[in-house]
């Protein structure tokens, strides 16, 4: 694997494939925000537009690492189902 398929951006791909399979959204703000100080990401529903992660205390209060146990819990899916590199 390149040392690229490491990277957050990598991550968050991945990541977004596997939420899209499942009916799900991975939202990032459009902007910097100071307020922000966990993630910059957010877990919506794509058919509801609800959030279901990162909304709490603040929007896009979740980061990579909660969204990925979210996501893994609700799937089951683990890193190696959909590693490949981008």
């Amino acid at each position: 694997m390149s040392s690229r398929a490491h990277t957050d951006a990598a991550r968050l791909r991945r990541l977004k494939r596997i939420a899209q399979r499942n009916g799900l959204s991975i939202l990032t703000t459009s902007k910097p925000d100071r307020l922000i100080i966990n993630g910059g990401y957010m877990l919506s529903n794509e058919a509801t537009h609800k959030a279901i992660l990162g909304d709490q205390p603040r929007p896009y209060s979740a980061n990579l690492d909660q969204i990925e146990a979210y996501i893994e819990k609700l799937t089951g899916e683990n890193d190696a189902e959909d590693s490949f590199d981008d």
